[in-house]
């Protein structure tokens, strides 16, 4: 039997010199164009100077308007989150997602900046996190009942889950669970033996409507990370 020859391999074309200068030339032609471009708008500039002018004053008058609406947005806020309270019957007929904003909002009204809603799919038991005056780093689980004190209690699972990733995952000094619902007994003991906190009806009543930080109204509470002009 005969073999059949493997077709020779095609070498890759290489490219011409008349190719490579072309593009050589098409490449200063378009340099060439951009400069002139270039210089024919400086010289027109030079010769209005009066539109540079007045596009720098509407530029500087933008800059100053963001400016102040920011600060007017700011001073705003403060003084919304200075008043801000919640009745229960307020938080019982939010959506789970809003009554968690209110959380984060009552930390920040508590002083804590950062405070900023991160619940969602994957959240890994953390639906607020925020940092208070004295440097803890907070992580807290929302469990919303929509019937309030009639809805299913939270159970010691949901405070396993937050357990298992409040300090290893998200780096939390303090692990809070709150719940506008009912709180089993089971779930209370586990808390305190895994230094858990527990924000239950009773106690997000007197938070949600009063003016005392959480971390006052809260038992065994860790040290501060860093001193304040409070302390």
């Amino acid at each position: 039997m005969t073999r059949r020859r493997q077709p020779a391999r095609r070498r890759p074309r290489r490219r011409s010199r008349k190719q490579a200068e072309a593009e050589l030339i098409g490449f200063l032609v378009a340099a060439a164009v951009v400069i002139g471009l270039f210089v024919m708008v400086v010289n027109w500039l030079l010769a209005h100077w009066w539109v540079l002018v007045i596009a720098v004053v509407l530029v500087g008058l933008g800059g100053v308007g963001w400016v102040y609406q920011r600060q007017q947005q700011a001073q705003w806020e403060a003084v919304r989150a200075q008043g801000l309270r919640y009745g229960l019957s307020q938080l019982d007929g939010l959506h789970h997602s809003r009554f968690e904003e209110a959380v984060r909002d009552l930390m920040r009204r508590d002083g804590c900046r950062d405070a900023a809603r991160v619940g969602g799919g994957g959240d890994l038991g953390a639906d607020v996190k925020a940092t208070d005056p004295f440097g803890r780093r907070w992580v807290i689980q929302c469990k919303h009942r929509r019937n309030g004190a009639r809805g299913s209690a939270v159970g010691t699972p949901d405070l396993q889950v937050l357990n298992g990733t409040a300090r290893q995952v998200h780096g939390a000094d303090v692990a809070v669970i709150v719940t506008n619902g009912r709180v089993t007994a089971p779930a209370v003991a586990f808390a305190k033996q895994q230094r858990l906190h527990v924000v239950d009806r009773q106690t997000l009543s007197l938070w949600a409507a009063g003016s005392r930080p959480l971390w006052e109204l809260l038992r065994a509470m860790p040290p501060p990370r860093r001193s304040t002009p409070l302390r």
